[in-house]
């Protein structure tokens, strides 16, 4: 879990790496159609890398339940000039593509993205998990049921963690038979979990580290905050920094932030407690 292969180098996760969110989606819950031109794009990168975003995570299909849906040949139309375009002005930026389909990643792979976030766990497009095979980059498996709009009649659980490492299991194994070596498991934060479950999930974090990988918190600004705080996704910069500190504190490698800054200062306090 030390460390992972992203574009031909070694990435050190042992120091807690900040994947900054780049949305160019017209209608995320947060900051929908801020970014969905190349300009705003390419502004709002500089302003992501110059606060210290390790990796750039793009994604151009909204999961927020209730969506507009995206057809496959229009998100890979709204990613590649913004990957193109980064990667002229930024060539060191690592790029994560926000995905679960395997033309997309197999494109913006091809255009010079390094890994591969998935929020359907490979079952959403069959071919994706080939796609990754062919390209050999990390995949970021995430826990998940359904789809967007189905998720939320999905979440009764056994036993929470131990029905999703079950269920991650069965998806990191046919990874493994594709020869991924490089897999980062999200545990799925607000996808087919109630508020309460969510909660119990994040205190039970530790639970997930049985399957040895590396663990991706994706929490900001989401429900889980808002919601119980009684404020918006605008309002929620605290409870995410609340929060993240609380992932860091549980060892995980990698947070995905709205808020670099934020995030970078958060990193440095709980390193240094640390030690």
């Amino acid at each position: 879990m030390g460390s992972i292969q992203v574009g031909g180098q070694l990435m050190d996760l042992r120091i807690p790496k900040i994947m900054a969110i780049l949305n160019l989606t017209p209608d995320s819950f947060y900051d929908g159609g801020k970014h969905n031109s190349v300009e705003n794009a390419l502004q709002h990168v500089g302003r992501l890398l110059a606060e210290g975003a390790d990796i750039l995570d793009i994604g151009a299909y909204s999961s927020r339940p209730g969506a507009q849906e995206v057809g496959e040949q229009e998100e890979i139309d709204r990613l590649l000039p913004v990957i193109e375009a980064i990667r002229e002005q930024h060539p060191e930026a690592i790029l994560s593509i926000d995905t679960f389909r395997a033309k997309v990643a197999d494109e913006t792979l091809r255009a010079g993205a390094h890994l591969i976030n998935d929020i359907g766990g490979g079952r959403l497009d069959g071919d994706l998990f080939s796609a990754v095979a062919k390209w050999q980059v990390p995949y970021v498996l995430m826990h998940s049921r359904g789809t967007p709009k189905t998720m939320q009649q999905l979440t009764h659980y056994e036993n929470l963690l131990l029905d999703m490492v079950v269920e991650l299991s069965g998806a990191l194994a046919e990874l493994r038979k594709l020869g991924i070596k490089d897999v980062i498991v999200d545990p799925g934060f607000g996808f087919a979990k109630t508020l309460e479950q969510n909660y119990l999930l994040l205190s039970r974090l530790e639970e997930l580290k049985v399957m040895g990988l590396p663990i991706l918190g994706a929490l900001s600004r989401k429900s889980m905050i808002y919601k119980l705080l009684g404020n918006s996704p605008q309002q929620a910069l605290n409870g995410s920094t609340a929060l993240h500190t609380l992932l860091l504190m549980k060892g995980v490698q990698m947070i995905r932030v709205h808020d670099v800054k934020e995030a970078v200062e958060v990193r440095t306090l709980v390193s240094q407690l640390q030690g």
